[in-house]
């Protein structure tokens, strides 16, 4: 389940026709364009968005302007057919005029802005560069001896090595000037040679510097880093290459940013939805524990103004069926009936291991997982004394799940329902869970994988993962040959 991000994007308001200082004033002439409209565009992290609009005259003339400012960063001068034509910057100074032709967009003239002059002429710089960079690249790849690729090679270096001293003199010449935070906010540090300590080479150092570095120069309140075309995928690779996977070391991350970023009108929010999307629903096991913390900390203590009435609600059902099956904690009480009508209690089943399998008769992709399932276990969990609880969620589908028990002859396991009348019984007593919020079911078929102690280790896997899972687990608890 994913939140749509809520996009604080610049939204025209007509100026005032006495208001000789608007917010933002940009005056474009953009031929061969003529009575028609063309839009001024923004990043929004990865995404692009439309800031503003003009109509342009019989001239090619236009101004866009509005009471309120823009928020600074790079932006885009985009086409009636809504093709993106050139970039620009804007700074906290958003009186200035572009002028250009579409059929020569390399001779785009701002004038009236200091950034703009420092921007164009650093990237006229620099792109020199960057071609020639290309243009060793492709030769190295085309080389045919060793010698080539070694003189190519060495060429490649050199000319990197120049863009960045380009880059590091400019960023020394005009420390505070926008091209400076953005060239900072893009660049990730080089990885230091391997030193030796103590007679030992310490191959984590690289690694452990750029970490270390990753972030310099760079401040998560800034809300400028949200109307950059790098900033975001920056922060993806930060968490896929430098953050473990494990959720406390993410937590801590995603923490320290968010407190930071929390002055921030449109980059708080812009983490906040970020991180709230990428772990209501992870990638990896174990990581909804992030969501948790995001909620808890965040959305439960008032960071909710962005959000309507129905998301609220959303985020809170999300959080409280996540708050109860994490790893690590025991599974919540389960009192069922078997096919006799018999309760029995999970935490009464002894077992070294319980595969829990929330399922339902009528479900589809139930009738294919429910015997793999079974495939499975008597292939080689049933010789490793693993004990599957199958639950059915469908009360009203007792004789099709009984059915399917026979036909199927899945022997062996322990086959249970919550009746109707115990789900009723829960909701009368206004239980704020059922089994489904308790386990996390709004999905089946659903899984989970007990300890000894009844306490969770596994979910959210597939039954090929799992069992890879179990595997493993079983093979690192037996003792190792001398």
């Amino acid at each position: 389940m994913l939140f749509p991000l809520v996009l604080i994007a610049q939204t025209k308001k007509p100026a005032s026709p006495n208001n000789v200082n608007p917010g933002h004033a940009i005056q474009i002439s953009l031929k061969p364009y003529q009575n028609t409209k063309v839009y001024i565009g923004a990043n929004y992290g990865n995404n692009k968005v439309l800031a503003d609009s003009c109509i342009l005259n019989e001239k090619s003339e236009g101004v866009f302007q509005s009471k309120e400012k823009l928020t600074p960063g790079i932006y885009f001068i985009v086409s009636p057919k809504m093709s993106i034509l050139f970039d620009f910057l804007v700074d906290e100074k958003q009186h200035f005029s572009i002028a250009a032709d579409t059929l020569n967009l390399k001779n785009i003239v701002i004038t009236g802005s200091k950034e703009n002059e420092l921007f164009q002429n650093y990237s006229n710089n620099i792109n020199d560069l960057f071609v020639q960079l290309n243009s060793i690249e492709q030769n190295f790849k085309a080389a045919k001896n060793a010698k080539d690729s070694a003189n190519f090679k060495e060429l490649y270096l050199a000319k990197d090595k120049e863009i960045k001293q380009k880059r590091k003199s400019f960023i020394e010449s005009n420390p505070n000037s926008m091209m400076a935070f953005l060239l900072n906010t893009m660049q990730v540090p080089d990885a230091p040679a391997i030193p030796i300590v103590n007679g030992k080479a310490d191959s984590l150092y690289p690694f452990r510097y750029v970490k270390d570095h990753y972030w310099d120069n760079v401040v998560f309140n800034d809300n400028r880093l949200v109307r950059t075309p790098f900033f975001e995928k920056k922060l993806d690779d930060y968490f896929k290459n430098y953050v473990s996977r494990e959720p406390d070391s993410i937590i801590e991350e995603v923490q320290y940013m968010l407190t930071v970023a929390k002055t921030g009108k449109e980059i708080y929010p812009f983490l906040l939805f970020k991180f709230t999307n990428k772990y209501i629903s992870p990638e990896f096991m174990g990581q909804d524990k992030v969501f948790l913390h995001i909620y808890q900390n965040f959305f439960a203590k008032g960071d909710t103004v962005l959000l309507n009435e129905a998301s609220k609600k959303s985020l809170r059902d999300r959080a409280y069926s996540l708050m109860a099956n994490q790893l690590g904690l025991p599974a919540p009480i389960l009192v069922l009936n078997d096919v006799q009508d018999k309760r029995f209690a999970l935490h009464n089943i002894k077992a070294p291991y319980t595969f829990i399998a929330f399922w339902d008769p009528t479900c589809s992709h139930c009738k294919v997982e429910i015997p793999k399932l079974d495939s499975i276990y008597k292939a080689s969990w049933k010789a490793m004394n693993v004990t599957v609880v199958s639950v059915n969620i469908n009360a009203k589908e007792i004789t099709a799940w009984k059915k399917f028990i026979t036909d199927h002859q899945l022997e062996g396991w322990v086959n249970g329902y919550q009746t109707e009348e115990d789900l009723n019984k829960e909701i009368r007593e206004g239980k704020p869970t059922t089994i489904r919020q308790l386990y996390d079911v709004y999905k089946t078929p659903t899984f989970y994988l007990l300890d000894k102690d009844k306490k969770i280790i596994a979910k959210n896997l597939s039954l090929e993962q799992f069992n890879e899972f179990l595997q493993t687990t079983i093979k690192k608890q037996q003792p190792q040959r001398p």
